[in-house]
């Protein structure tokens, strides 16, 4: 009788390990190419959650007067973001006729919703702006309570680095593809994100970046052969911009 509840519970054991370890799908972008959504959208955001998908990712920009706003280009519409103050952009719609959000009004939709924010910050030519947009985000998403709801990613390892003395406890990955998990573990990130290109020129920073006790994601993974060839590489979380698609793969 003991040995067979042993059995079973080691049995329990190695299924929960191997959820935790089976792959995830995060949103590129929020979940867009969905009717009534637009990239970085709050629809984009709520139709990501209504999948159930592992994450959702947006991208933060600064304004020329300092406000964090969500789009992916730094120019938008005419506008360059960082030389231009909020008050111009404000009435700017996207392509589902939502106006252009703020972090803050963006993050209020998050919390309601049951998905990881894949927040990246963008990456700017100053490193004292790149320094303040760091500490107001944190600030932000700590004084909102979301600690663990938000994951962090930059291409800007300075962003990265500043990310990692004010939240380190918060999942921290890298985005530019060109430091190996090792280098990135003794600056304080603890996870890479990188192109699907690096990961297939260096495979063995998967197997590496997990013997550190740090997470994996790739990017932006579209077609369904490289998907599985991630899968069974054991990468925790796969973006792509066809969510439902590499969820039928797991």
């Amino acid at each position: 009788m003991i040995k067979k509840t042993l059995i079973s519970a080691l049995a329990l054991v190695a299924c929960i390990i191997g959820i935790q370890a089976q792959t995830q799908v995060i949103a590129h972008r929020g979940f867009w190419k969905t009717e009534g959504s637009a990239q970085n959208s709050i629809a984009a955001l709520e139709k990501a959650a209504e999948e159930r998908l592992y994450g959702s990712e947006f991208d933060v920009q600064v304004t020329l007067d300092g406000k964090l706003i969500v789009n992916h280009d730094a120019k938008f519409q005419g506008f360059v973001i960082a030389e231009t103050p909020f008050k111009e952009l404000k009435k700017i719609k996207l392509k589902n006729g939502e106006k252009l959000p703020t972090l803050k009004k963006y993050l209020k939709a998050g919390k309601k919703q049951d998905i990881q924010l894949i927040l990246e910050i963008k990456s700017h030519k100053s490193k004292e702006v790149e320094d303040k947009m760091a500490a107001d985000i944190v600030k932000m998403v700590k004084k909102m309570g979301l600690q663990k709801q938000v994951e962090y990613i930059a291409f800007s390892l300075n962003i990265c680095e500043q990310l990692a003395k004010l939240t380190p406890e918060s999942e921290i990955a890298y985005l530019n593809g060109n430091l190996s998990p090792a280098e990135l573990k003794k600056k304080g990130i603890n996870g890479i994100d990188y192109n699907q290109k690096v990961l297939e020129k260096h495979p063995e920073w998967v197997e590496e970046a997990h013997r550190l006790g740090m997470k994996v994601n790739v990017w932006t993974v579209n077609k369904e052969d490289m998907m599985r060839k991630f899968i069974d590489m054991k990468v925790d979380y796969i973006t792509t911009d066809y969510p439902l698609e590499t969820q039928k793969l797991l």
